[in-house]
């Protein structure tokens, strides 16, 4: 069996408020009626819209095509997405952005309004840890004892933004939140059925190319990172990662310098051999490369990449097609 260990701390707790789009608070599937009754009821509402609303890349899409008006972003550092080009797109063509955020970023370099919003240390909340477990805290540094100006929390910035838009929340504060999601209690009926994938055809990679594997380092680009810099010397080095057959089969040594082409551009890091992989794979750090892995080759993990070494001539894509 699998499991889902999520990289953030927030991801779980995401899930269980509802913030999927075919999901309800406490994990309520929206399309069934016992739990859209529930749910209005907590609410005080007649029924809920019958809508879904969109998950994120349906949010860039729609935002890029003019069909949102405005974006309220919290917290999202676009490198993180599968297409960050894309994402840029929509920042750009939304009319009205907001953004919640710690640090600058380049959803704030697009934004029209930023809202500073407290960190983890300076607010209470909840997490729940990959198994469902709750993990509530209180603030561990209070006003009193921070130099800057006192800041709010993300849910007193929302209730402010709804109580702006007169669609008023009733939660002015993480008791009144904890209050709320408590009196929704467990869902005992059915779950949402599981996402449905067809199979696509396995990628075969041809000699010069690999299939691109990779994840992102702890320690890497990640804006709350920036400016630290002895955090960042203690980093793993950013190496790019090919079996022994694969690494001879392009003609590239150990520590060598290795380029990976993709149909946006080209990362180049030195090469680790790793007798681990498979053949015709090529392991590169998600997020450790100057504009991130996404954003430069315009790939993402399970597509096809070009391989060569630094000193060669890059390969054209489209002419290996």
């Amino acid at each position: 069996r699998l499991a889902w260990i999520p990289r953030r701390a927030g991801e779980r707790g995401a899930v269980e408020v509802g913030a999927l789009p075919n999901l309800l608070p406490g994990g309520r599937p929206a399309t069934d009626p016992e739990a859209r009754r529930q749910t209005a009821s907590a609410w005080g509402l007649a029924e809920l819209p019958a809508r879904f609303g969109r998950d994120t890349g349906g949010i860039i899409t729609a935002a890029a095509a003019g069909e949102l008006d405005a974006l309220v972003v919290g917290g999202v550092e676009i490198d993180d997405l599968p297409d960050p080009a894309a994402a840029d797109e929509a920042l750009a063509r939304a009319r009205f952005v907001v953004s919640l955020e710690l640090r600058p970023s380049a959803v704030t370099a697009r934004a029209d309004v930023v809202l500073p919003v407290a960190a983890v240390a300076e607010k209470a909340g909840t997490f729940l840890d990959w198994e469902g477990r709750v993990r509530s805290f209180e603030p561990a540094l209070k006003p009193d004892q921070m130099t800057q100006r006192h800041l709010n929390d993300d849910l007193r910035v929302l209730h402010m933004l709804a109580d702006a838009m007169d669609k008023h929340l009733g939660l002015p504060d993480v008791i009144a939140a904890r209050r709320e999601l408590d009196a929704f209690g467990p869902w005992r009926g059915e779950r949402a059925d599981a996402p449905i994938e067809l199979a696509h055809q396995l990628p075969r990679p041809s000699a010069g190319e690999a299939v691109l594997a990779g994840w992102r380092q702890l320690l890497d680009n990640g804006v709350l990172q920036q400016g630290d810099e002895a955090l960042a010397g203690t980093r793993h080095p950013a190496v790019a990662r090919l079996s022994p057959a694969t690494a001879a089969e392009i003609g590239v040594a150990d520590g060598a310098p290795l380029t990976v082409t993709g149909p946006a551009g080209v990362v180049a890091l030195p090469l680790a051999i790793t007798p681990e992989l498979p053949d015709r794979v090529v392991w590169l750090p998600l997020n450790s490369s100057p504009g991130g892995v996404a954003r430069t080759l315009g790939a993402v993990p399970g597509r096809i990449v070009a391989l060569a070494s630094t000193t060669e001539e890059k390969p054209d894509m489209e002419e290996q097609r």
